[in-house]
């Protein structure tokens, strides 16, 4: 017997709405049967929970959509599997090498922060020092 999943399980499962499931139907990700009064009711198979995994997995490290479903439907195909994983490693190469940049632009843009928190700090403990030397003086010619 072949475990079958509706839109709401998959939906519950992986914590997604049925309409991010249905826009994953739409971009080809997805490819469940169709039954009941003019084919309304969507059952997905078990190869499509695993390609909704994977896609959400790709979405995490930052694929775009179209990246997942490229590699994704390698994996469809009978072809040799040492294209399929090279294809894979390319694409990560690629995205690790975007993050990386990423990261150093959000490292500069830390650092900078930091200089500036400190220059503010600097000015608010002269500004303070300077009305503590005010409000001592009035204090004594009274």
């Amino acid at each position: 017997m072949t475990i079958t999943y509706t839109i709401g399980d998959l939906a519950r499962e992986f914590d997604l709405t049925t309409r991010a499931i249905r826009f994953y139907e739409d971009l080809g990700l997805l490819q469940p049967e169709r039954s009941g009064p003019a084919g309304r009711s969507r059952i997905y198979s078990g190869r499509d929970r695993t390609r909704l995994k994977l896609t959400l997995r790709a979405k995490r490290l930052g694929l775009s959509l179209t990246e997942a479903k490229d590699i994704i439907d390698m994996y469809d195909s009978p072809r040799d599997t040492g294209a399929q994983l090279t294809k894979f490693l390319d694409v990560l190469a690629a995205h690790r090498k975007q993050v990386e940049e990423q990261m150093a632009d959000l490292q500069a843009n830390l650092d900078e922060i930091k200089v500036h928190q400190r220059e503010a700090r600097a000015l608010l403990a002269k500004s303070d020092a300077k009305a503590a030397t005010k409000s001592r003086g009035k204090t004594h010619a009274a």
